[in-house]
């Protein structure tokens, strides 16, 4: 039996994005078994779709989705990046990785 997966890259290379504002390229390609060349792809096609922002912060990227852009899918025209990722997003992960996140942040700036 071959293996496949419902949700693209794309589509999962974004639930990362919005587990993790802050995830690295290096995070995305792991997640998503594949290369970091190949996560620099899909998110820079995710920006230029308008779905996503970067945002440098220091020396790392940042990424704001854009909730209210709607879905390039022939029949899903009324439906946005936001209505997607309500139904997809674990908020109790997305709140654990923020509070990490921002543990590992203030013990950087204090080294």
């Amino acid at each position: 039996m071959s293996e496949w997966s419902f949700l693209t890259n794309h589509a999962r290379a974004l639930l990362c994005i919005a587990h993790d504002p802050g995830v690295r390229l290096r995070d995305i390609a792991a997640e998503l078994a594949i290369t970091e060349r190949s996560a620099y792809g899909i998110v820079n096609d995710l920006a230029a779709a308008g779905y996503v922002v970067k945002q440098r912060e220091g020396r790392r990227n940042r990424y704001e989705i854009q909730q209210h852009v709607s879905l390039q899918e022939p029949t899903a025209r009324e439906r946005t990046i936001g209505d997607v990722l309500e139904l997809l997003v674990d908020k109790k992960k997305q709140i654990q990785r923020s509070k990490a996140r921002a543990v590992t942040d203030g013990h950087a700036a204090r080294v």
